[in-house]
This record gives structure tokens, C-alpha cells and sequence, in this order.
């Protein structure tokens, strides 16, 4: 089975528990919200015992819950986004369960690594997301309101906290400067209501303290 591959192109802020989200159609493109869609995420994240694929710039999970629920490696940033590629959670029959990673990923990562994989960390998200849209109703970008949950397996460490996410969506303007606009416009918009700059890179990288 040949895995999904997308770019994901967001930006992401640290907002407190009691932030109140954004009017959205205050930022130009933006006409219209879809009503939000509450969805419980529960992802399980691999590595080796000496994180060489984190070191390398990948995150490989494994998530429950969400319309895209299923094995994710994600890639090194490539500018202002990030190649994912997906299968789904049936792959590998049996062997595709939160004890062990299913052969055809362990041979898709094989350039990176054939070193055992153990589980690092998990993720457990009750999500918010809406639907920003254009004057003809396609979406430009989903905005996801994330309340997080995070434990260390190797180090027991746990973490909870809030951020928003404004993923670009397939309405989003193709050319560089304007889809720097419509990002500058959203963090005008954030930064209105109180959120503040994204203090990790990543959800599992803020997971484990790096």
C-alpha cells in the first residue's frame, strides 16, 4: 500500500486556558466560520532509545480519533511547512497496534534508522477545530483550538497546556508574499485576544522537554 503524502504549512500559538478565540472574519480572505467540531486525539509517538529520528527532524505516531486518524511520519521543516506521510491504522494487521510499529513503516524509515523503536510519548488532545472559509466557501484554513495532554514514557514526565493551530487549507493563496499576509493577519488577530508565540516547535517536542 502506497502511504498519503501532504505539506503542512501552520503556524501555532500558546494561549492561556480562559483565551477567548478570535473573530476570524476579521482577517481579510476570511468570510464566513464553519461551527466547531470537537474531536478526542489520542496518539502514541515512536523513536529509538537514542531519539535518532527526532534528532533527524521526523515524528512517527500513531493516532486514534480526528478524520485523518491513523500512522504519521512527519518530516524535517522544508521553509515554512512540513511533509507528512500517512497510513492508515489497519496497516500491518495485528502488528499495527500501539505495542509495536507495523513492518511496512519500519522499512519505509529503514534509511533512517533499523534500530528497535519503543514508545516515547502520548499525546491526548481534546480538539476544537473550525473551518475558515472564502467568499465561495472553500476553506483556507482550519484553525484548531487544542487542550493537551502529554506524558514521557521513558522519563514519566506529564504536561498539560493550550494553543491554537492555523493549518492552511486548500482555498489558501498559492504565492509566498500573500500567504505571508494571511498569517501576519492571523497573528494580529491572536495576539489580540491575549496568545503569545508558540514557546516549542512541536507538540512532542514540548512533550519532552526539548
Amino acid at each position: 500500500m502506497e502511504p498519503s503524502q501532504s505539506l503542512e504549512v501552520e503556524i501555532t500559538f500558546d494561549v492561556d486556558p480562559e483565551t477567548e478565540v478570535p473573530d476570524w472574519t476579521q482577517v481579510p480572505l476570511v468570510v464566513t466560520v464553519a461551527e466547531p467540531e470537537v474531536r478526542e486525539l489520542d496518539a502514541v509517538y515512536y523513536d529509538t532509545a537514542e531519539y535518532v529520528l527526532g534528532r533527524a527532524g521526523y515524528a512517527l505516531r500513531r493516532r486514534e480519533g480526528g478524520p485523518d486518524a491513523g500512522w504519521h511520519l512527519k518530516g524535517p521543516r522544508q521553509g515554512s511547512g512540513r511533509m507528512e506521510t500517512g497510513w492508515p491504522l489497519d496497516i500491518g494487521g495485528d502488528t499495527a497496534s500501539v505495542t509495536g510499529v507495523p513492518p511496512e513503516i519500519a522499512a519505509h524509515i529503514g534509511d533512517l534508522t533499523t534500530d528497535p523503536l519503543v514508545v516515547i510519548a502520548r499525546i491526548r488532545n481534546t480538539r476544537t477545530a473550525y473551518a475558515l472559509r472564502d467568499a465561495e466557501g472553500g476553506i483556507l484554513a482550519e484553525m484548531v483550538d487544542d487542550r493537551v495532554r502529554t506524558r514521557d514514557e521513558q522519563r514519566g514526565m506529564e504536561q498539560a497546556w493550550r494553543e491554537w493551530e492555523i493549518e492552511l487549507g486548500p482555498a489558501a493563496p498559492e504565492d509566498a508574499d500573500a500567504r505571508a499576509a494571511f498569517f501576519d493577519a492571523v497573528t494580529v488577530a491572536a495576539y489580540a485576544e491575549g496568545a503569545r508565540e508558540a514557546s516549542s516547535d512541536s507538540k512532542l517536542a514540548r512533550a519532552l522537554g526539548v
